[in-house]
């Protein structure tokens, strides 16, 4: 059977950054570039006529914007879109628009900062060429029970992981919470500025005060902490409660921060007082701390199949049995509260 090279699109409007990517990523053997167009009408053709597996796509463009072109397209024509882009905060436009992930276009124009970025871009687009699209969008969250008379959740921490797909997910849940719950500490893969712009984007969308951590951060009730692009974050026990530590390292089960290095140090410091999440992702980051915050006592949740962008850190998680309940994205904030109301009795 004749080997299936992965069909690729490309958008951009600058003909140097077209030229650059069809010319490094054909140099793939899994990947082939089926076309190339300038601006979102010539895209929106060559989507049609061409049907490519994934798209990468630059925001800013003549005539109308990466954003709504996004818009159009992805409820008549779903396909995963890899966005292409400067370092700006509308990517997460972009996510919420329905793309499966981003890149950085290189801010130097060296053989370094190419080479990384042609690098991920492969990476991405192979991971893009997996992704569900169109089915996890705007999901409708359970509605969460009504509060209890709060007792301390100083003692308590709620710890969560993501990947691939995760800054949708997470948003998703985060904006079904009330400030009534433990500190929640969360590792998104992302670089770096973009967690800070991430955790802003948070902070101004759901009743959580979020922020991006910063080393020696006290984790306090009604509040969440977004690990930094490049440094691993981990939590330990302070005068009776928490705070975070965010130290440079080398990357651990392929990331930096990772999500293995935040579970197990939670599962050290919280042990039973913990719930870990573990959301849509490539590859297997999280899974093993999950099973560590398990084997510690805490209740541990991962996110189903049917609504994972991509089903593999909660699939490699449920194959260690890492996993006590595996939970539609919409279901997890109402199990959010059934722990909390549980451990506040």
């Amino acid at each position: 059977m004749p080997f299936k090279k992965i069909r690729v699109l490309v958008v951009d409007d600058s003909l140097f950054a077209r030229t650059l990517i069809v010319n490094e990523i054909t140099k793939d053997a899994a990947i082939e570039v089926v076309g190339t167009a300038s601006d979102p009408y010539e895209a929106r053709e060559k989507v049609l006529s061409l049907d490519p597996d994934v798209m990468t796509l630059d925001v800013q463009m003549p005539g109308m914007n990466g954003i709504e072109f996004l818009k159009q397209l992805m409820p008549q024509h779903p396909l995963p879109v890899l966005v292409v882009s400067s370092v700006s905060g509308v990517v997460f436009d972009a996510l919420q628009a329905g793309a499966v992930d981003f890149v950085t276009k290189p801010a130097e124009s060296g053989e370094a900062g190419r080479a990384a970025f042609v690098s991920e871009l492969i990476v991405k687009l192979k991971i893009a060429s997996i992704a569900k699209v169109g089915q996890h969008k705007n999901s409708p969250q359970r509605q969460e029970p009504g509060a209890p008379t709060l007792r301390d959740t100083q003692g308590h921490v709620i710890a969560l992981g993501a990947s691939t797909g995760g800054t949708e997910a997470t948003a998703q849940i985060l904006s079904a919470l009330r400030d009534d719950l433990p500190g929640i500490v969360i590792v998104q893969h992302m670089p770096p500025v973009f967690t800070r712009l991430y955790a802003e984007r948070l902070n101004n969308t759901t009743r959580l005060a979020v922020k991006e951590a910063g080393d020696g951060d006290v984790l306090r009730p009604g509040t969440a902490l977004v690990a930094p692009g490049d440094f691993h974050m981990t939590v330990e026990k302070y005068a009776g409660g928490y705070r975070v530590r965010c130290q440079k390292g080398e990357k651990v089960s392929g990331h930096c921060p990772s999500v293995d290095v935040l579970f197990e140090s939670v599962a050290k410091a919280a042990g039973k007082k913990a719930m870990g999440i573990l959301l849509t992702g490539m590859g297997g980051d999280g899974a093993n701390g999950l099973l560590q915050m398990k084997k510690g006592g805490a209740h541990t949740v991962g996110q189903n199949k049917a609504t994972c962008v991509v089903y593999g850190m909660p699939a490699v998680a449920m194959s260690l049995g890492a996993v006590d309940k595996e939970l539609p994205l919409n279901a997890i904030a109402h199990d959010v509260y059934a722990w909390r109301d549980e451990k506040m009795k």
